[in-house]
């Protein structure tokens, strides 16, 4: 799992595939904090990200740098813990201007049974779970 952290980290930005109905739904996201051994991912409880995982929480993460891409499949459980989003916020001090770990509208997921597949175009795909 730290390997998938520090290439998320590394890449800045990775995608979240997310599913509303029958549509696909893609945005760009930044965070990629470990907390009690977890990958967890933060968002705002009044964006439909956030809908769509409760309603749905498989979901699938993508990234690329330097020639390679990540991607990871799992599932997104919400931890409602102040100790997580407070993790979370103080990994990313910048959120702080926007979010409060007892704001009522931060909020964090964690990965599970998750698959997490590298790949290049001139290496094997290599496979990892956590």
């Amino acid at each position: 799992m730290e390997r998938a952290v520090q290439f998320l980290k590394e890449a800045g930005v990775y995608y979240l595939a997310t599913e509303e109905g029958n549509q696909p739904r893609v945005r760009p996201f930044g965070t990629a904090n470990v907390f009690e051994g977890k990958l967890y991912i933060q968002t705002g409880k009044v964006k439909d990200v956030s809908k769509q995982l409760h309603a749905n929480p498989k979901a699938e993460i993508c990234a690329f740098k330097d020639g390679k891409w990540l991607r990871i499949a799992g599932e997104l459980v919400e931890d409602d813990r102040t100790e997580a989003r407070k993790s979370m916020l103080d990994a990313y001090p910048d959120l702080r201007a926007m979010y409060a770990e007892d704001d009522g509208n931060t909020e964090v997921f964690y990965l599970k049974n998750a698959t997490a597949t590298f790949s290049s175009f001139t290496e094997a795909p290599e496979t990892i779970t956590f």
